[in-house]
């Protein structure tokens, strides 16, 4: 199933991703697609909110930090960062599966460079940009 939507500012991408609380009931393993700038933190600001696990301006990009973890009452939302992995060894050293449980959502930005996350995947947000604030937002699941 494929649900899309276009937001036409980073609060309407928040919103978008408050929206996604359902679908996204853990344990998922989500993977966020779509070029530098497109929006991928935007969204994760509204996923992360929704659950109760960040207020929306604490949520950053973990490009350097590669994991960033927020701690809810009931969901435990991994924001990971692929876009400077470029090996199954330095993956390894991450240690994704120990972040797996029942009661978490992984949120991975760049996970199609790796074809196990591809596999393993339940659900796809891909960010299209498509002008300065405006966003095509697709949702696979």
């Amino acid at each position: 199933m494929i649900r899309e939507t276009t937001t036409h500012s980073p609060e309407e991408t928040i919103a978008f991703g408050r929206t996604l609380i359902e679908l996204l009931a853990p344990p998922k393993l989500v993977l966020l697609r779509g070029d530098l700038g497109a929006g991928k933190t935007t969204l994760v600001k509204g996923i992360a909110a929704a659950f109760g696990a960040a207020e929306e301006e604490d949520v950053t990009s973990p490009t350097f930090t590669l994991v960033h973890e927020y701690r809810g009452p009931k969901v435990n939302v991994y924001h990971i960062d692929l876009y400077r992995i470029d090996t199954q060894r330095e993956l390894d050293t991450l240690a994704l599966d120990d972040l797996r449980a029942e009661n978490s959502i992984l949120l991975i930005e760049w996970g199609e460079k790796f074809p196990r996350f591809v596999r393993e995947r339940d659900v796809e947000v891909a960010l299209d940009r498509e002008g300065e604030t405006l966003r095509r937002i697709s949702v696979i699941t």
